[in-house]
């Protein structure tokens, strides 16, 4: 297992508990404070960041790209991610996320990006299949509108020219910059964002750890990680984010443990071995 997956499975955990603590704040803020709150706080982690490690910006040509997949990504995806967070449990809302490995394949081999093997689609079908297991006594639960993965698969087979031409932290810090911008004037236009006054300790803390540790450090673990590894292996590791996000919510929001979930750790597990272990057996194809 390389280098990449491994930073990749720790930006996906730390992705679940962000979910997590979204669950907490749902019944405090509506789903687009929330995003602002995350990307907003993540924005102000990441900038200085780049510009202390002197980040490559992105080129002028490229701005266009890196801007738009910047709105759909930390913008519609996030807002209709915690909107499926009000109506349902933190680990079933992620569970939609679990369909980001078989889409980022599909989108990945129609842009010629990445090769379709055996091994790789047997390795992400375990891997959700671990999901369903550890989910399965709520599945008919789950949100609707497992489409949203769709943004992200498109962000990670089209963000990985945009770094090489950049850098990791340049990237993200102007696609995230864009988002960021783009949900603090919706906040603001629509006087959303006035709830976060009424916000007490509790609430901060959960809030700032959602924008620096699901925001900025999941984020620039997710961004390095797809300089190191391909598409598919750095988004197969997303199928923990909803065990990590059942395994925190059942500290902050009371929800259970369950066998199901046990099982579906060891098939994650087993799924992330064998899609990532292509590169060592079969080359990075």
């Amino acid at each position: 297992m390389g280098l990449g997956v491994l930073i990749a499975m720790v930006s996906s955990a730390l992705g679940g508990t962000a979910a997590a603590v979204t669950r907490y704040l749902v019944g405090d803020a509506d789903p687009l404070t929330l995003t602002v709150l995350r990307w907003g706080i993540g924005f102000l982690c990441v900038l200085p960041a780049a510009l202390l490690l002197r980040a490559k910006w992105p080129q002028r040509a490229d701005l266009p790209a890196v801007a738009a997949l910047g709105f759909a990504f930390f913008g519609v995806f996030f807002v209709l991610y915690n909107i499926a967070m009000s109506y349902t449990t933190a680990a079933r809302a992620s569970l939609a996320l679990a369909t980001l490995p078989l889409s980022t394949m599909v989108v990945g081999a129609v842009l010629g990006v990445e090769a379709l093997t055996m091994r790789k689609s047997l390795g992400v079908g375990i891997a959700v299949l671990g999901v369903a297991a550890a989910l399965a006594s709520g599945l008919s639960a789950a949100p609707e509108g497992a489409w949203r993965g769709l943004c992200m698969a498109v962000y990670n087979v089209l963000s990985r020219p945009l770094m090489q031409r950049s850098s990791a932290l340049g990237f993200l810090a102007v696609g995230m910059g864009f988002g960021a911008a783009a949900l603090t004037l919706a906040g603001v236009a629509t006087g959303r964002i006035s709830v976060l006054a009424d916000f007490g300790p509790p609430q901060w803390i959960a809030g700032v750890y959602l924008g620096v540790g699901g925001g900025a450090l999941a984020f620039i673990l997710w961004v390095l990680a797809l300089q190191r590894a391909t598409p598919t292996q750095v988004a197969n590791t997303m199928t923990l984010n909803p065990i990590a996000a059942a395994l925190l919510a059942t500290q902050l929001v009371d929800e259970p443990i369950t066998l199901n979930l046990v099982i579906g750790v060891i098939a994650v597990c087993l799924g992330i071995w064998i899609a990532t272990t292509v590169a060592a057996k079969q080359g990075s194809g």
